[in-house]
């Protein structure tokens, strides 16, 4: 059986705004992440790199790839949700602009989307389609997939039975990362 060993990118100078399809560079702080993170996953028997075609997670996926000789597999699908008009936005901009809507939101999450971005139907949709592909291409090898808080979620809630909290919190840091199919306890 194949797994997979998800990894968040590393940190961008958009850190604590919404930044689902914007597409930062990774920061001087994100390089020293994406260092620690080869050290920490060195011994990993990793046979492919899959990423989200943003820079953040491209750029994390290639230090990862470097050893193995080969370029990452760029896949759309592991983009981060897209956030429409709140791209680059900090929540307390937001809610400063439309106090009404930033209220409907919260009390709706993850039923109410962004201003002109994507649903969370949608978005978990082809995150799911997206990982079921990735599982198919990898038999009985693990991959590493490179990509955002957000679709990392996705993964813990629809297919290792975290609760929201659960996956928030194993999804806070930059370069964290987790194995699927999910660790008992975890």
């Amino acid at each position: 059986m194949s797994s997979l060993l998800f990894i968040r990118h590393a940190e961008t100078d958009m850190a604590g705004k919404f930044c689902g399809h914007s597409d930062p560079p990774v920061n001087a702080r994100g390089r020293l992440q994406i260092a620690e993170l080869v050290s920490k996953i060195a011994a990993e028997p990793i046979s492919a790199v899959y990423t989200s075609d943003l820079r953040r997670a491209i750029t994390t996926a290639k230090a990862l790839a470097r050893p193995l000789a080969q370029d990452p597999i760029v896949r759309q699908g592991l983009r981060e949700i897209a956030f429409g008009e709140w791209e680059g936005l900090a929540w307390q901009e937001i809610e400063n602009r439309d106090p009404v809507y930033a209220s409907k939101w919260m009390a709706n999450y993850p039923n109410h989307s962004a201003p002109q971005g994507e649903s969370f139907d949608a978005f978990r949709s082809r995150v799911l389609v997206e990982i079921d592909n990735i599982l198919s291409c990898s038999r009985d090898s693990q991959a590493a997939v490179v990509t955002h808080a957000g679709v990392m979620r996705v993964v813990l809630q629809s297919l290792c039975g975290l609760d929201e909290r659960d996956a928030w919190r194993r999804t806070e840091i930059y370069c964290s990362f987790f194995k699927y199919p999910c660790e008992a306890g975890r």
